[in-house]
């Protein structure tokens, strides 16, 4: 059940099942992030496997960086915009978290989601063709991963709220179970897969750390960013890992 939880919760998809124990549940469902997210990338890469065969690589990356949008109905993308708009504007922490809760978007939110955009589509656009699938299995899985590791291990910036009530259920245990299945993802990219999970574990810190300087803990909103983040980071990350490790490449 708790997987059907971060399914639901990472994804557009809604199963018809009973709702019992839905507060406990929320925090064991970390634990199935990194899976969920690599089903959502390996869907994506063989969708986009097919369209190579029918279409032109720019396009291709486009459509690629838009399922990868529209099968999580935009959630991380949101929490980013809302993250960008309340973390970069001068003011207080108490008015830096007001304004990630207005549903209002700001300059520093469309700024952001274009940059999103673009270095996600730029960094797909030169992903190898034998490796593509596996990148966007890794993608998905340590961008998830990613937010698990950032639950767990940093505090709550607020006293409610969806992200309050992950941290709150939540515990080292989540993070134990879910980092072997984020590793089990990056089986196919060998040696070059543990480069990716050091990339992501430093994208998570480095903008974690960045995050608290401005408000004094983790939100919902910052557990998105943080995925959009490392997910950028890990496809940027392929091309040179498999230049440096080229004998333990697919």
């Amino acid at each position: 059940m708790s997987f059907v939880v971060a399914f639901e919760f990472l994804t557009c998809l809604r199963f018809p099942l009973p709702r019992r124990d839905q507060e406990v549940r929320v925090g064991r469902s970390l634990r199935w992030f990194p899976l969920v997210g690599a089903l959502i990338g390996c869907a994506v890469g063989l969708i986009d496997s097919l369209l190579g065969r029918v279409t032109t690589p720019e396009i291709r990356a486009v459509l690629a960086v838009g399922l990868l949008a529209a099968i999580t109905g935009g959630l991380h993308l949101d929490g980013l915009m809302d993250s960008c708009d309340g973390l970069f504007v001068f003011a207080p922490a108490e008015r830096r978290l007001q304004i990630m809760r207005d549903s209002h978007v700001g300059s520093f939110a469309i700024v952001g989601l274009v940059t999103d955009l673009l270095l996600k589509y730029s960094a797909l656009l030169v992903v190898p063709e034998p490796v593509r699938l596996p990148t966007f299995v890794a993608m998905g899985a340590l961008s998830r991963w990613a937010m698990v590791l950032a639950t767990v291990h940093y505090p709550s910036a607020r006293a409610d709220g969806l992200g309050r009530a992950y941290k709150s259920s939540a515990n080292a245990r989540e993070l134990v179970i879910a980092t072997p299945l984020a590793l089990l993802a990056l089986a196919p990219l060998r040696l070059a897969g543990l480069g990716l999970i050091a990339v992501a574990f430093a994208a998570t810190v480095f903008t974690a750390r960045l995050v608290m300087r401005r408000i004094p803990g983790l939100t919902g909103d910052t557990y998105g960013a943080i995925s959009e983040i490392v997910e950028i980071a890990v496809a940027i990350a392929v091309p040179p890992l498999l230049v440096a490790v080229p004998m333990w490449g697919p």
